[in-house]
């Protein structure tokens, strides 16, 4: 009989605001061998609980070492002191627009280089570009294929842009 293995952990506090899960136990099925050798970290900025649950689930089983906080300020400091690989940035935050905190962390030397990709429901004429123009190097809207989000992370966290 096939099915699947969850493997479940607690999360702890990094930074405040901040959710961090280790990639040394990953979620896994039975079925999958295509995990990345060497783990790449994710920084997931969004507000809706459900959004972030399935975000980080989905990096964490393919191997992504994962942070996240539900707000924009916070998302700041815990990119300057995790370095991430790559932001998963949602655009409408609590606290601050996901475009606002995108044109900071493209004015900061310390996280300029680091990709962000908005994940956002904004997907009306003239938003991509408005969001792309805020700093933000890619753009997916939700709901999102997710071979293509896969691909897509992949891609920028592997610097084949």
């Amino acid at each position: 009989m096939r099915g699947i293995i969850w493997k479940a952990r607690l999360l702890r506090d990094s930074a405040p605001g901040c959710r961090c899960s280790a990639t040394d136990e990953n979620w896994s099925m039975l079925s999958d061998s295509s995990q990345p050798s060497l783990p790449k970290a994710v920084l997931i900025v969004e507000d809706n609980e459900l959004n972030l649950k399935l975000l980080n689930d989905i990096l964490e089983y393919h191997g992504y070492t994962v942070f996240t906080t539900r707000l924009g300020e916070p998302a700041l400091e815990i990119a300057r002191q995790h370095r991430p690989d790559l932001i998963l940035m949602d655009i409408q935050l609590p606290d601050i627009s996901g475009m606002e905190a995108a044109r900071r962390l493209k004015e900061d030397d310390q996280t300029r280089t680091i990709p962000i990709i908005a994940v956002t429901a904004f997907a009306m004429s003239g938003d991509e570009a408005q969001i792309l123009g805020s700093g933000c190097d890619a753009y997916v809207s939700k709901p999102f294929n997710l071979v293509e989000f896969l691909k897509l992370v992949e891609r920028w966290t592997t610097n084949l842009t």
